[in-house]
Parts: structure tokens; sequence; C-alpha cells
């Protein structure tokens, strides 16, 4: 009887947490360039694509391919924001990020233009499902669920431990306060972009290891990714994890009680109700 249920939370977790990457990637651009970069499903697409391009052509293995799945979506990061982004800073983070969503699109359609529209799969063994007990698992959910884990403690570990790490929320927490102690915000900046659309990048390759991959790969999770950061509170990495969790699990319980198509409602039901009770998000608006 409560085989699905479990079955449904142990998906969802899984799920949830893959999706964490990509809304840690979108939180951390949020919380060091202070605007929404909604181009951010895009960007998932273009690190899928480049980690596709790196196994299949190049016969890299999954791993090896999501460095360049990091490499692509952060190079494609940094050139949109240098090139059509941040001249349009001075507008206001409302220009920026109605800006972001024309180059999500922009990139998108490149990617149209090079693979077509048809499904992708990534060359990956075929293996049987863990089995335990009345719940199943397939080795590239949990794989994926591993490597997923790796990503959030080695950014942990960057941010607490590191020199640039520290400076990266030096400059979240107090732009000014940072240029005082000698930090270089734009520099932070830079790699600030780089990081949080790489990462971004990788999980829209995580995504597609377990299915397949196509133009709208990533615009299929967006509003899953900014649900997740929104939730958790935008700037706030570990609001970014929780978030994502969450809707992670809700969105795999909503497949039990209607239509797969209405899962996706999900992230606007919970975006409305935050912003309605509480607009900081459960972590507030930044570490």
């Amino acid at each position: 009887m409560f085989a699905p249920v479990l079955q449904a939370l142990l998906n969802g977790l899984v799920s949830g947490t893959i999706l964490a990457v990509p809304a840690i990637g979108f939180t951390a651009m949020f919380a060091l360039l202070r605007y929404g970069n909604f181009a951010v499903g895009a960007l998932a697409t273009v690190g899928a694509y480049g980690g596709y391009v790196a196994n299949v052509f190049w016969g890299w293995p999954a791993l090896a391919s999501l460095a360049a799945a990091f490499a692509v979506a952060g190079f494609a990061g940094l050139a949109m924001d240098r090139l059509a982004l941040k001249p349009l800073k001075p507008s206001g983070a409302l220009v920026v990020a109605i800006a972001s969503l024309a180059a999500g699109l922009v990139l998108e359609n490149i990617i149209r233009w090079f693979f077509a529209n048809e499904l992708r799969a990534f060359d990956l063994p075929i293996l049987r499902d863990f089995r335990f007990g009345d719940l199943r698992m397939g080795p590239q959910q949990l794989q994926n669920f591993g490597l997923a884990l790796a990503i959030m403690g080695a950014i942990w570990l960057f941010l607490s431990f590191t020199r640039l790490g520290r400076a990266m929320r030096a400059v979240a927490d107090n732009p000014d306060l940072a240029m005082l102690k000698g930090i270089e915000p734009e520099r932070v900046a830079i790699i600030a972009t780089v990081v949080g659309s790489g990462l971004v990048g990788v999980g829209g390759m995580l995504l597609g290891l377990d299915t397949s991959i196509d133009p709208l790969t990533g615009n299929r999770v967006l509003l899953s990714v900014f649900a997740a950061a929104v939730l958790g509170g935008l700037g706030s990495a570990p609001g970014a994890v929780l978030g994502a969790v969450l809707i992670g699990v809700a969105e795999e319980l909503t497949v039990l009680f209607a239509a797969p198509a209405y899962r996706s409602a999900i992230g606007f039901l919970v975006i409305l109700i935050v912003l309605t009770i509480r607009p900081a998000g459960l972590f507030g608006e930044r570490n």
C-alpha cells in the first residue's frame, strides 16, 4: 500500500538532489550579480550537449564529460554576460533579467541549428535496476545521485575553505566592504558567472544522462530551478539545496494523484505560496 509513496519519495529525493546542482548555480549568480539569470534553462541545455559531444563523438566516459559540460556552459554563460547583459546593467536588474530570457532563446536556437530537434542519448551501458524490497532504482539514477552529492560537497569545501570562495561570500554579503578589504568585485563576478553557469551545465547533463536530451531539456526544468531558489531563499546555497529536494519530492508525489503534465504546476504553486507567506524564502535572501 505504501510502496508507491515510498518509491515516489525515493525518486523525489534523487531528482531533487540533481535539481539542486543547477539551482545552486542560479542562486550563486543571483547573489553576486544581483539579477536573476533566466537563461539558466538554455545554459543547462548547452552543458548537456557539451557533455554529449564529449561522450558520444569523442568517446569520453560520463565523468570526464561532466567536465566538458561545465567548461562549455561556463564559457557560454560568460560570453552571454559580457556581450549581452553587462551593457544593460545600468538600466536595472529587471531589464537584465528580461534580456537574459532573450539571450537564452538565442542559445537554444543555436543548439537547434547544429543538432536539430530529435532526442539524443548518451553512450552508456544498459544495466538492470537495483531492487530494495518493493523499491527500485536505476544504476544511472544512483550514479547521478552520488555525483550530485559529490559536486555539492565540493562546492561547500570551495566556499568554506578557499580564499576565492571566501571572497565570493564577502562580495555577496557586502561588495563595498569587500572592496575595502582589497577584493575586486568585478573579478569575483566573472568567476561567479563561469562557476554558476558551469554548475547549471553540469546539472543539465545530469538530467539528460538518465533519459535523453533535446534543445528544450533545460527549459523544462527552468521553473523548478527558479522555484527551488525562491523556496530556499534567493542567494542562499543551502536554501537552494533544501528547496530543490522539496520541489523534487513534491513533483514526484504529484504524479501519484494527478497526470504527469500537472507536475510543472508545482513550481508555480511553490512560488505563489512562498512569495505570499515568506518572500525571503526559508533561509532568507542571502547567507
